[in-house]
């Protein structure tokens, strides 16, 4: 049985179409899933990186944008696609409009009930990206060699009937430097959301989903769709919210299901209420 719930606002980042890691067709099935009045897709959307190396485009990664059309067509959705660093070769073209619905630019401010959110891939806080780009390169080849592993881990664990487990958040959450990494991001954020008077800042980049506050300024994270498969969405009354890809093993395997993780955020769903 599919779901079909009209949000105000989705935000979807990292789905870095054109790699072996991208989860498209989960990332597909969820905007045939949900319908919205606004799609930001807040960078790394395409992996040009990867693709200048060794990524190969498939039609997967195609039917992901005929899908985001056919909510401009049926919806008549506003799109905005936010340059990430993975996608930079939109530095060429940008700021672009392509029809009446679709936009291609380097950030975004949106209004949301009485606030209003800074919209940003989030790259330009991170010093390797910004500044050392080959590092940054080295990184994600290590990053795709993890996952690389990790997918042969999660074969072993569903053969012996185990729920998927991460090895790359282990690494994350492990990791002293990482834990650190990730807080100081945070509040270069929210520092910058607070100089462009706003009341949060919308994110990606870091492929850690989140919602809370820090120092009175609202920080999300929609994650990201190679691991965690998530995205923020915003309802008609203005509450913010992470939404959860999951498989629906209950049903047939083309049945799917959204695992709504609201109650994990309900700590911060008044502070975010907007309207």
């Amino acid at each position: 049985m599919k779901l079909s719930t009209q949000f105000r606002t989705i935000v979807l980042s990292d789905i870095h179409l054109g790699t072996t890691g991208s989860k498209a067709k989960e990332a597909t099935e969820f905007l045939r899933n949900y319908s919205c009045q606004k799609l930001i897709l807040n960078g790394d959307i395409i992996d040009g990186w990867q693709l200048k190396q060794y990524g190969t485009w498939k039609k997967k990664h195609t039917a992901f944008f005929k899908t985001v059309l056919k909510q401009i067509v049926h919806y008549d959705t506003k799109v905005i696609y936010l340059r990430g660093n993975h996608d930079d070769f939109l530095d060429q073209i940008m700021p672009l409009k392509v029809g009446k619905n679709f936009w291609i630019q380097k950030d975004y401010i949106l209004a949301s009930g009485t606030k209003t959110f800074y919209v940003t891939h989030g790259d330009v806080f991170d010093s390797i990206t910004s500044h050392m780009k080959w590092l940054a390169y080295l990184g994600d080849i290590g990053y795709t060699f993890l996952l690389w592993i990790n997918k042969f881990y999660n074969q072993y664990r569903t053969w012996r009937g185990l729920p998927y487990y991460s090895l790359s958040q282990l690494v994350k959450s492990r990791i002293k430097q990482a834990v650190s990494y990730i807080s100081d991001y945070e509040q270069k954020l929210t520092e910058l959301a607070r100089a462009r008077n706003c009341d949060g800042v919308i994110c990606g980049h870091i492929h850690q989903a989140a919602i809370h506050e820090y120092e009175g300024i609202i920080y999300m994270n929609s994650g990201d769709w190679v691991e965690s498969l998530s995205a923020l969405v915003e309802d008609h009354d203005g509450d913010w919210s992470l939404l959860y890809y999951t498989s629906d093993s209950d049903d047939d395997e083309e049945t799917k299901a959204v695992k709504d993780l609201t109650k994990q955020a309900v700590n911060v769903s008044l502070p975010i209420q907007t309207t």
